[in-house]
């Protein structure tokens, strides 16, 4: 039910950064857990970083250390900072918003990291 829109995908170089934005539209953002999922071609889509409505965070192991996602109640917007990013990162990342039980995905924005 919530219409997720990402930015900020793009090219970039081994041991280059990314920042990804995720604008939600809709009230209760603030009610929202929020997520970053990618999928690498001939891949499944796994987890890349979650926060919920109190900014408690969780990490797939492949990214921590890397990888920060923060939240923005006022801009209604989910951020997922890349650092150090691999080739291994490349995938289309997709924003996912969960809210009273109501799961909602983004078109989703390509990341590609050139070694």
């Amino acid at each position: 039910q919530v219409q997720l829109v990402e930015s900020g995908g793009g090219l970039v170089q081994d041991g280059g950064s990314l920042r990804l934005s995720c604008e939600a539209s809709g009230s209760f953002f603030s009610f929202t857990s929020m997520a970053w999922y990618r999928q690498a071609p001939g891949k499944q889509r796994d987890l890349v970083a979650s926060i919920d409505s109190v900014s408690r965070t969780n990490y797939a192991d492949s990214v921590k250390g890397r990888f920060t996602i923060s939240r923005d109640n006022a801009k209604n917007t989910v951020y997922l900072q890349m650092n150090s990013l691999k080739p291994e990162d490349t995938a289309v990342y997709y924003c996912n918003a969960y809210r009273f039980g109501v799961s909602s995905w983004g078109k989703g924005t390509l990341v590609t990291v050139s070694s």
